[in-house]
C-alpha cells in the first residue's frame, strides 16, 4: 500500500520541480500518474520514485529522449545507450583536463604570444590531433 498520495502541486514541491515539468514528463510518456474520477493526477510512492529516477538520470547527463529509450528498450539497447553516454562523458573529461592543463600553464607562461610558447603550442597541437582522430 502506498504511503504517499499527492496531487501534482504536492508532488512538484516534494521533487523540487514545477508542476508543468511533471505534466511534460507525463505527456512524453515518462510518468503515468493515476487519475482520480475528477481527472486530477495522484502521485503515489511508485510515481514519485519514477520522477526521482528521471531527475537522477538527467543529472547523469541523459536527455529525456534517452531516458525514454532506457525505459522502453531491451537490456542490450540500454547497455549500448549507457556505454555511449559514458564514452561521451569520458571525452568531455579529457577535454576539460586538457583545458585545465592549458589554463594552469597560462598562469605561469612568460611568452607574450601563445604561439611563441613551446608548451602552449604542444597543448594546442595535442587538442587538434585529438579532434582529427575522433
Amino acid at each position: 500500500m502506498s504511503t504517499v498520495e499527492l496531487k501534482i502541486g504536492g508532488a512538484a514541491a516534494l521533487l523540487g520541480v514545477a508542476a508543468h515539468v511533471l505534466r511534460h514528463w507525463e505527456d512524453i510518456g515518462l510518468l503515468t500518474p493515476r487519475r482520480l474520477p475528477s481527472g486530477h493526477r495522484v502521485y503515489d510512492d511508485q510515481t514519485v520514485g519514477q520522477a526521482r529516477l528521471i531527475q537522477i538520470s538527467q543529472r547523469a547527463g541523459l536527455s529525456l529522449a534517452e531516458i525514454g529509450e532506457l525505459a522502453a528498450g531491451e537490456r542490450a539497447d540500454r547497455i549500448d545507450l549507457v556505454n555511449a553516454k559514458r564514452a561521451r562523458i569520458a571525452e568531455h573529461i579529457t577535454n576539460l583536463e586538457l583545458a585545465d592543463r592549458f589554463l594552469a600553464h597560462l598562469v605561469h607562461c612568460v611568452h607574450p604570444v601563445i604561439s611563441d610558447c613551446p608548451e602552449c603550442s604542444a597543448l594546442v597541437e595535442r587538442r587538434a590531433l585529438s579532434a582529427i582522430t575522433q
